[in-house]
């Protein structure tokens, strides 16, 4: 069974309904958030080169996002009843992952530990269906919750494992 290495906790400020996260080095990111974002009738995960953006249930909020780094892939978490989740690879020449909102990237980074890894996210969501009601009366903190689960795929000259 794979081992957890690191955890990480953060909190989102969410606007226009998502957030993304994207490659430290933004050089390395060759379309950045939020261009190319899909429209409302997207999915809950869009990946793209360097970058991986997600649809909240929420316009405007502040949600939570806690962050895994793993050995080796997870095991699924079955701890709640998630209300959404997926899976996508993002590659990360830096080793961080900024968070971005559509007013700029957010003051903390994400730090997988590793640079030039492509790696496999899987993300896990609760709390949308009560997000998307409060959020239309106000600026809910802490209700749509995030967990993410990222193990490696390959590091660049090859291998894999954190």
């Amino acid at each position: 069974m794979a081992l957890l290495v690191r955890q990480q906790s953060l909190e989102i400020p969410v606007d226009f309904f998502g957030f993304s996260l994207q490659d430290g080095d933004d050089t390395q990111v060759p379309v950045p958030f939020p261009d190319d974002s899909p429209d409302e009738g997207g999915g809950f995960l869009t990946a793209f080169e360097g970058r991986v953006d997600v649809k909240s249930a929420g316009h405007t909020h502040r949600a939570l996002l806690k962050a895994e780094v793993w050995e080796g892939e997870p095991p699924a978490d079955d701890s709640q009843a998630w209300e959404a989740q997926g899976e996508v690879e993002i590659r990360s020449t830096s080793g961080t992952l900024a968070v971005w909102v559509v007013g700029g990237a957010t003051e903390e980074d994400l730090d997988l530990g590793r640079p030039g890894v492509l790696w496999k996210l899987r993300l896990y969501c609760a709390g949308r269906e009560e997000v998307a009601r409060l959020a239309e009366l106000g600026v809910p903190h802490g209700v749509e919750r995030y967990v993410a689960k990222f193990w490696s795929v390959s590091a660049e000259g090859g291998g894999s494992g954190v």
